[in-house]
């Protein structure tokens, strides 16, 4: 093989180890083209999407390069949601889905996403969190997991994964091994998992054991330190991680996916290009990048780098043609998927059959609600993390103010408020004369400004309704509460459907 025939087959060994996002809700050129020399893979995200219909064209366009084309999507349900992000998802998140623990329920649900995906031309969606959220500072995981007990979690990331891959897409369980006990999010910074690995057995493996025994052939890494394991290397950049611990003691034999490389965790100590390069080196096949960086440049950037790293020799070759090989085979397996599945459309109602069954009330709701007249809704909103975005809508006063015409809302955020907090006493509580007031907040236990806030607002009204639609936490005293477990439009409608009584 001549030098320049060796160069080109390491470009097209390179770019089909990469899972790119681009901008626009067409098909760019510059992914066209790199679909022809060798990218068997691109991701989706909330700026490609306009409808359903809109991304089946777009998918269709794709695929004209390539028919197995593997189109991934970063839809969870719930919070995290692109296939509705203008919206909000008309789907409970995983919270919601085990707060109900009904399997069945959460299969059903996980099937109805499918089946939308799947007519929207998607192959492969990253989900589910398989994380058991047991740290409840958790900064970027919360209502994203089915809940804090490793049993739970294990059987309802289980239940999902048959009914997403029943309807034709293929699931994708993250954030491996385990992202649920850490405080520090890893978009900006490297998270530690300080634990055993006696208790990492025990509490985190569990889900992704599940997940292998529903035929999961698709699991990400996660971008954070697990000293138990390699006290050096985060998991997406450690082979003792990837391959002993999950390839080697989990038996893993399907494709281990990266999550987004840019994310501060892993670029910021190595850079976008030596982290890709140390991703795949250590046992990622596929590396997830364009989250937010999403430009030709980047995946020109990566593309180079792994092929410099391949002539350097701090990359063998034989690894990236071992993680091309497992790129085919996946998109072979996922397109035979896709087409074995029956097409069918999404029903509509499952995804709020189940926010209704999520949600939990307590105080003495019999003399408080239905409410008695249009309320005013005070909802503080806190900032979100990247993973949910900052444009999904969500909330209780739009869905309320539908079903109670005249109602009235506000929403304040940190910067609102201040000394002494005269935000609250005109625009909460002196809008709030004279009619009922809803409280909204979302994971109140996380943000002191919430927390002191909702005191306040429950101290000076304590026949205010209280609608938390984050974790749970414990209950405002004296408070009639309602909790929804998630911040999904699915979850805002049931809220205001027991607000405003009836459906």
């Amino acid at each position: 093989m001549s030098s320049s025939q060796h160069s080109t087959t390491l470009r097209r060994l390179a770019l089909s180890v990469l899972q790119p996002g681009f901008v626009g809700t067409e098909a760019p050129d510059w992914v066209l083209r790199d679909i022809g020399d060798g990218l068997a893979s691109v991701v989706l995200f909330s700026r490609n999407i306009v409808s359903p219909e809109q991304v089946a064209r777009l998918t269709e366009r794709l695929r004209a390069e390539n028919p197995d084309l593997v189109v991934a999507i970063d839809e969870e349900a719930g919070d995290v949601t692109r296939i509705e992000s203008g919206t909000g998802s008309t789907r409970p998140g995983n919270l919601a889905l085990g707060t109900v623990d009904d399997t069945g329920l959460t299969e059903a649900v996980a099937a109805d996403l499918g089946r939308q995906l799947r007519a929207a031309g998607v192959s492969l969606d990253y989900a589910p969190s398989a994380d058991v959220n047991s740290n409840p500072d958790n900064p970027i995981i919360g209502v994203r997991s089915f809940g804090s007990d490793p049993a739970v979690v294990s059987r309802h990331t289980a239940a999902w994964i048959r009914g997403l891959q029943s309807s034709g897409v293929a699931a994708c369980a993250k954030h491996f091994p385990g992202h649920g006990d850490v405080a520090v999010d890893s978009h900006h910074d490297l998270p530690v998992y300080g634990a055993d690995r006696e208790e990492i057995a025990a509490q985190a493996l569990p889900p992704f054991r599940a997940a292998l025994d529903a035929g999961v052939r698709a699991v990400m890494s996660g971008h954070l330190l697990v000293p138990a394991y390699d006290p050096g290397l985060p998991a997406t950049l450690s082979r003792r991680i990837l391959i002993d611990l999950l390839r080697g003691e989990l038996g893993f034999d399907g494709l281990v996916v990266s999550d987004a490389i840019e994310m501060g965790a892993v670029s910021g100590p190595h850079g976008i290009g030596g982290a890709a390069v140390k991703a795949v080196a250590a046992g990622v096949d596929a590396v997830c990048v364009g989250g937010e960086s999403a430009e030709e440049s980047t995946a020109r950037l990566l593309t180079d780098a792994l092929v410099d790293a391949v002539v350097r020799g701090d990359l063998a070759e034989e690894r990236l043609a071992e993680a091309a090989g497992r790129v085919r085979s996946f998109a072979d397996w996922s397109a035979g998927l896709r087409r074995a599945a029956s097409a069918g459309a999404a029903d509509g109602d499952i995804g709020f059959v189940a926010a209704r069954r999520a949600l939990r009330l307590t105080g003495a709701v019999g003399t408080a609600l239905p409410l008695s007249a249009p309320p005013h809704v005070v909802e503080l909103v806190p900032a979100t993390n990247l993973a949910i975005g900052k444009e999904t809508p969500w909330g209780v006063a739009g869905p309320l103010s539908e079903r109670l015409p005249g109602t009235t809302s506000v929403r304040l955020r940190p910067q609102d408020l201040g000394a002494p907090d005269a935000a609250l006493e005109t625009r909460a509580l002196g809008a709030a004369v004279g009619r009922p007031l809803v409280v909204v907040t979302r994971d109140a236990p996380r943000h002191a400004w919430m927390s002191r806030a909702l005191t306040d607002l429950t101290t000076a009204r304590p026949d205010a309704i209280v609608v938390e639609m984050g974790l749970p936490g414990s209950a405002a005293p004296g408070a009639v509460q309602i909790f929804t477990h998630g911040a999904s439009t699915a979850s805002g409608v049931a809220a205001a459907e027991v607000l405003a009584g009836g459906r």
